[in-house]
């Protein structure tokens, strides 16, 4: 029998963020445990004000080796990339 601890995926969103971020990774018995121990490794110096945890088995994420076919589509859609446009010159930073 299998005792290792599930591995959980840690996403905390900071007092002047809008979004969680990813944290980092941890072991942890379940969901509760795992709350515990993020807010103990991740946010000891209080910059947290929310927490999730997923436990990694249940993150889907795309290849990496296939991201062409995945988002090669969007080339296709030119009027999401204003590459045609004049600028004037007094703009310096687009």
């Amino acid at each position: 029998m299998n005792k290792e601890w599930p591995i959980w995926e840690i996403f905390i969103r900071s007092k002047n963020g809008l979004e969680h971020r990813h944290a980092g990774s941890l072991h942890a018995a379940d969901a509760e445990m795992a709350i515990q121990n993020a807010r103990d490794v991740y946010t000891r110096r209080q910059e947290g004000v929310s927490v999730w945890v997923v436990e990694s088995k249940y993150v889907t994420a795309s290849n990496p080796e296939k991201s062409g076919e995945l988002f090669e589509p969007a080339k296709d859609k030119v009027y999401r990339h204003p590459t045609f446009y004049n600028l004037p010159d007094e703009l310096k930073h687009m």
